[in-house]
C-alpha cells in the first residue's frame, strides 16, 4: 500500500489523494479536503467505477502545476470557512491567474 493509498480507518490516519499537473507536479492533498470542495474530485473518488478511486490519483493533463496549487489553496480555504460564524476573509486571486481559473 503506498502512501497515496492509506486506509483512514487505521487508527484515524489521514488519508491523502495525489493530484498530478500537466507537467508532472504532485500534490498530496487531505481526501476529505478535495472530495468536499470538488464535485468531480469526489465523483473520481468515491466512484468504484473510476481507477482513481482505488488508487487515489488524479492526472490532471490539462492544467498547469501553478494552476493547480491555487486550486489546492481554495480546498483548503473552502474547508476552513464553510461552516464558520466568524466573518469569513476573502479568497484573493491574482489578477494574472484569473481568467485560466475559471
Amino acid at each position: 500500500m503506498n502512501s497515496a493509498d492509506k486506509d483512514d480507518d487505521q487508527g484515524g490516519e489521514r488519508v491523502y489523494v495525489k493530484l498530478i499537473s500537466m507537467e508532472g507536479h504532485e500534490f498530496f492533498v487531505d481526501k476529505s479536503i478535495a472530495t468536499g470542495s470538488s464535485t468531480t474530485i469526489r465523483t473520481m473518488l468515491d466512484g468504484g467505477q473510476f481507477r482513481e478511486s482505488t488508487e487515489n490519483v488524479i492526472n490532471f493533463p490539462d492544467i498547469a502545476g501553478y494552476i493547480l496549487e491555487r486550486v489546492i489553496r481554495y480546498m483548503h480555504y473552502k474547508s476552513r470557512y464553510s461552516n464558520s460564524a466568524a466573518r469569513i476573509p476573502e479568497f484573493s486571486i491574482e489578477p494574472e491567474y484569473a481568467l485560466e481559473l475559471l
